[in-house]
This record gives C-alpha cells, sequence and structure tokens, in this order.
C-alpha cells in the first residue's frame, strides 16, 4: 500500500512535470525523489510517468491517479484541521440538558449567540428536570445541565448563571392586576395553582418558604408540574400562580405579572458540569455561556 508523503511526492512531479523543479519544491534531492515515484508505481501496478531525457508526461493512468491523489491529500489534510480543531475544542459536539423555564428564552438566545462564536460545535439539547439531569449528567448522558440549586450530594463543577424574581400572575381581569406590588395581605383569600412538591419541587418549597414565612397561609386549588400548564389555568381565571419572571416570555394572553413584596428570594438556574470530563468541546461550551449570560444576563 502506498503512503501519503508518496501521493505528495507524485502530485508536485505531475504539476511540474520537472523532477528537477518538483525536488526543489519539496525540498528533497531527486534520487529520493525518484525513488518514491518508483515505490509508489510499484505499490500501483501501473506506470504512472513516462520519462526521457527531454520530458516527463503522465500516463492515461496518472491523469486519473492525480486527480484522485489530490483528493485524498486534501481528506487528510482536513482531517488533520478537524482533529486539532476538536483537540482544542473549537469543534465536536457538547450535549446540554435544561428545564423548561430555560427553554423560555435563555437556551434559544444562547443557541443563536453559538452559530457565531462556535460554528463548528454542534450542541444538542435535551430537557430534562433537574433530577433527571443529575442523573444524566453522572452517567455522561449530557455534558452540561442549566438546574436548580443541587443539594450537598452532588460533587458536580457549577456556577450560577441565572437569579431572576419571583412574580404573581394573575387574570387582568383579577383586582389584584391593578395594584403595582403584591403584599402577603393580598393573598389571604386567593387561589393559588401551586407546584407539585413532587415533579415542581423546586418551585414548592421556594413558594411556601416565602409564604410561610410573611403568615400567609392560602388556598392551593392545584398541584402542577410545569409553569406553562400553570399559567394555562390562570389565562383562564382558575387562580393566580407564583412564577419566575421568565414565565413573561410565554407571552400568554390577559395574564399581569404583578412583582411581590419580597424581591431578594429569587429562583436561580445554574450551569453544572462533570469536572472529570473528557469532552475537549465542553470547555469552549461552558465558557461562552457564562460569557454570553454575563453579557445579557446579569445576576438580580
Amino acid at each position: 500500500m502506498f503512503e501519503l508523503f508518496q501521493l505528495r511526492c507524485f502530485v508536485v512531479v505531475a504539476e511540474e512535470l520537472h523532477f528537477g523543479r518538483a525536488a526543489a519544491r519539496l525540498f528533497m534531492t531527486q534520487p529520493p525523489l525518484s525513488r518514491q515515484i518508483q515505490l509508489l508505481e510499484h505499490a500501483l501496478g501501473v506506470r504512472l510517468l513516462e520519462r526521457s531525457t527531454r520530458a516527463v508526461t503522465l500516463t492515461a493512468a496518472g491523469q486519473s491517479f492525480y486527480m484522485n491523489a489530490r483528493y485524498l491529500l486534501k481528506q487528510a489534510d482536513q482531517a488533520a484541521i478537524e482533529a486539532r480543531r476538536i483537540d482544542t475544542g473549537r469543534a465536536g459536539r457538547v450535549t446540554l440538558g435544561f428545564t423548561a423555564v430555560a427553554g423560555y428564552d435563555l437556551i434559544p438566545d444562547l443557541l443563536s449567540a453559538s452559530r457565531a462564536e462556535l460554528p463548528e460545535v454542534d450542541i444538542l439539547l435535551k430537557e430534562m428536570v433537574t433530577l433527571d439531569q443529575i442523573a444524566a449528567l453522572s452517567s455522561n448522558i449530557i455534558d452540561l445541565g442549566f438546574m436548580r440549586p443541587l443539594d450537598a450530594r452532588h460533587s458536580f463543577a457549577k456556577e450560577l448563571l441565572i437569579a431572576e424574581p419571583l412574580m404573581l400572575a394573575v387574570h387582568v381581569s383579577n383586582p389584584l392586576a391593578r395594584k403595582r406590588t403584591i403584599r402577603p395581605a393580598d393573598l389571604k383569600d386567593e387561589p393559588l395553582i401551586m407546584h407539585s412538591p413532587d415533579e415542581g419541587k423546586y418551585f414548592y418549597n421556594l413558594i411556601t418558604a416565602l409564604l410561610g414565612a410573611a403568615g400567609v397561609h392560602p388556598s392551593y386549588v392545584q398541584y402542577l408540574e410545569q409553569n406553562h400548564t400553570i399559567l394555562s389555568l390562570v389565562r383562564k381565571g382558575l387562580g393566580a400562580a407564583i412564577v419566575p419572571a421568565s414565565a413573561k416570555h410565554l407571552q400568554f394572553q390577559n395574564i399581569v405579572f404583578k412583582p411581590l413584596w419580597k424581591s431578594e428570594i429569587q429562583a436561580e438556574i445554574y450551569l453544572v458540569w462533570r469536572s472529570d470530563s473528557h469532552n475537549p468541546a465542553l470547555a469552549s461550551v461552558r465558557e461562552f455561556t457564562l460569557k454570553h449570560c454575563r453579557r445579557s444576563r446579569p445576576a438580580a
């Protein structure tokens, strides 16, 4: 079988049709160049060049092989470039897990920006709740996760991306829609649609702690998992709901979002990854994500 170096020698000779000029281009002398061409012809079992004291010409087989040899060399060069890009993290694939809230606005913005800054990195999305992301990250199914705060049991690397306030979502006809800020007493007799204590555990704990500290004991009419489902009931006037401010991006009609009395109680999203990951593209996407979020969405 022939070698790439032999191909390079042949292509230069075919382009120059002169061993002296070809040898100069290859920074070698004529005898070893002639030897490489002979070895190539022997490996192929065909004559590629016609040589005389006055000229060098390509045989019919040589003309055909020249075009294919150029293609093979181009592919080999491209393979080397691609390998270096992947090794440095400039190319490759990163699988990114995210919660539904992150998908409202953050993920679309991130993907749009990544096309310009990381054009050779494929970002594959997987929508998962935080608990599923933890399992997927542990088994290397995902490389990065947009998650709610983790407890101390998990040793993943993480960095805070977003901290957003909670707001009260109410139907436009609700008297609370005309208030500037919602106070604890305003919720005394207000039916609330609440996050599930199981599938929506993070928001359930956050909201019950907020209400409990204010001495509010509302009437919960439904317990649901996802914010978009909760807002679909608010839209029909079936109750109010406390949701993260990013839920406004869902753009439900006839819903008004009002700030709460305690704006420092915020919903957090962390970027989480394995510090022992062997995916070179992970670092590129992670640093790009952190930079993008700091630039466009400073923490409140």
